[in-house]
């Protein structure tokens, strides 16, 4: 088939074009037909050999991984760089879509030198395997994985503990430097050859608007943001100062251990150092999930449920044979969460090792939106089977959880009854320490990356800028001094993974745009954060309509379907949260503000 498909006029696919000097409207459309129904089978192939090595880590499943994923880069490679062939054709807007589509498609782009883009997958496979193998052996024989650590780092309050885990899940990254140095070059090489000027401004590239212009979207919503993330800052160190004393420092960033989480990106687990004096504990999910009894298994149907209230069928059969919600003990697997659609059709799945916790349950939400928007859009061809941008993926499972409000839990029987509102700035305290916290670090991390990929971030100052541009942005210190011996960016899932993190940024910005616009639809009235769309078929149908359109048309219009506006905005964000601003701004009148 790929002889068939590949080789016209006798010739390889470079000649593309040779029978006609001139080509056609119906020249391109075959060509994209045949395009998709390549890249389509190589796909599925692909993803199928991605789920056995993330499931089964080990050398032979990396191998197989590796050839997978190659053989759909050099591909994509190939249809690519033909779609050249077609410049200065008036196309209908469909053709003109998919050829940019093309031409963005990959993350990882290959030099078209056949050795070199097999180092390059061999190395994207390697990182991800190093990562997801990574354990810290505090003594011979006791070795903790990061599910541990990360259970260790919400939980405890011992400091020395805590700069122990910190420090030590940081030893998995320094052999990471020179594989991800190199994988940097031979993608840069494959950018190049795609007409960009290196892999940076080709992620930038696919959000329907000039990278610059996109790089300066991106800062423009931070600006819009920051001023309450600044808020929540200085009263988060003015609280952890309290606790934990001269740790902490009166003004200046915040040691990045003491946050509650592995890469201080959220602050949830420290919301009891943090609570506002007189505030009620609130609702502990995760103590009405095990009140309940209630397993991993059970907890994914919950969040079905939730789609199905809004008019989504169930999710197929074959999500529950196939789905990985439990570590294994005989194996490696690769735990970070994830969402898959093995066919770009009804083989979906989600990939996690679920724990009876509050932020799991949320988490399964998040993922399963990944999974009803994959199938929402499989209607649309091939090239079109995507998220209108990123972070419209990202946003939708988040858009769900924003739901999981007391009234919901009510509803679904894990809660008597809700608390009154006056409880409210617990809760609102409590989420800002997740989504508003999350911003900066949302932000840097594709900014270390496309400083990275541009050489303004030259190798032998990866770790130094890294810390650079966590200070700056999140105003977060290292918990010991840092070298360049260490590689922190390769402690973070996404940096070895090379999965783009603008997406989630994004995210966090458009899921309380959507949650705004799904709220007015279903009628509610009260505080945006009391809202939920649980059972509303008119807020289903609107979200329904914006998911099938894929990525067949611009993002913008696909907001407009959604929210009625055509930009995307922070105002709902600032909205949610007007009462815990307010709030904040009267308890940090007396703290320095700022780092």
């Amino acid at each position: 088939m790929r002889a068939q498909l590949l080789v016209l006029c006798g010739l390889s696919i470079a000649s593309w074009g040779c029978r006609w000097s001139r080509p056609s409207i119906e020249d391109a459309r075959r060509f994209l037909d045949q395009v998709e129904a390549r890249l389509w089978e190589l796909t599925t192939e692909e993803s199928h050999a991605a789920w056995v090595q993330a499931t089964y880590i080990s050398y032979d499943t990396e191998i197989l991984a590796a050839k997978a994923q190659q053989r759909r880069i050099q591909a994509t490679v190939e249809f690519a760089k033909q779609t050249r062939k077609f410049d200065g054709l008036k196309l209908p807007d469909d053709l003109a879509r998919k050829m940019k589509l093309l031409r963005l498609a990959l993350t990882l782009p290959a030099p078209s030198d056949p050795a070199k883009a097999a180092e390059l997958t061999r190395l994207a496979t390697r990182l991800e395997s190093t990562y997801g193998a990574g354990k810290y052996c505090p003594q011979p024989g006791q070795c903790l994985d990061l599910e541990q650590m990360t259970r260790i780092m919400a939980t405890s309050r011992d400091p020395k503990q805590l700069l122990e885990i910190w420090r030590g899940w940081r030893t998995i990254a320094p052999p990471m430097r020179p594989m991800y140095r190199r994988l940097v070059e031979l993608s840069n090489e494959g950018a190049r050859e795609l007409g960009f000027n290196d892999t940076g401004e080709l992620w930038r590239s696919k959000y329907d608007m000039p990278p610059d212009q996109f790089a300066r979207e991106m800062e423009r919503l931070w600006e819009q943001v920051r001023p309450l993330y600044v808020s929540l800052h200085a009263y988060v160190r003015k609280r952890l100062r309290q606790h934990y004393g001269e740790l902490v420092p009166e003004r200046g960033p915040i040691p990045a251990h003491l946050l509650g989480n592995m890469w201080a990106q959220s602050w949830e687990n420290i919301y009891p150092l943090v609570a506002p004096p007189k505030a009620k504990s609130g609702v502990d999910l995760t103590q009405l999930l095990r009140k309940k009894g209630l397993g991993p298994v059970e907890m994914v149907r919950y969040g079905e449920r939730f789609f199905t209230s809004l008019g989504f069928e169930p999710l197929p059969e074959t999500f529950w044979q196939r789905s990985l919600f439990r570590k294994p003990q005989d194996r490696d697997v690769v735990c970070h969460a994830s969402a898959w659609c093995i066919d770009s059709l009804n083989d979906l799945r989600i990939k996690m090792c679920i724990d009876v916790t509050g932020e799991d349950f949320i988490t399964i939400h998040h993922e399963l939106g990944h999974n009803f928007y994959q199938r929402a859009y499989n209607k649309q061809p091939f090239l079109f089977r995507d998220s209108a941008n990123d972070g419209f993926h990202e946003a939708l499972g988040d858009t769900i959880a924003l739901s999981v409000t007391p009234e919901y839990l009510v509803k679904i029987g894990l809660l008597d009854r809700a608390p009154d509102p006056s409880d409210d700035l617990g809760l609102l305290l409590q989420r800002a320490l997740d989504k508003v916290a999350f911003l900066p670090f949302g932000l840097l991390i594709d900014q270390w990356r496309w400083k990275v990929f541009s050489g303004e971030i030259p190798p032998e100052r990866y770790n130094q800028a890294w810390w650079e541009l966590v200070q700056k942005y999140q105003g977060v210190a290292p918990a010991v001094p840092r070298s360049e011996q260490d590689f922190d960016p390769g402690a973070k899932y996404h940096i070895p993974a090379n999965v783009p993190y603008a997406r989630y940024f994004l995210a966090h910005i458009l899921q309380f745009q959507f949650h705004r616009a799904l709220a007015r639809a279903a009628g509610c009235t009260g505080p945006l954060h009391r809202c939920s769309i649980y059972g509303s078929k008119e807020a289903g149908a609107r979200l329904k309509a914006m998911m099938e359109m894929g990525q067949s048309r611009p993002w913008p219009e696909a907001l407009e379907v959604l929210t009625g506006q055509r930009q995307m905005d922070a105002t709902a964000l600032l909205e949610y949260f007007e009462p815990l601003r307010a709030w904040l701004n009267e308890q940090i009148k007396d703290v320095p503000v700022g780092w």
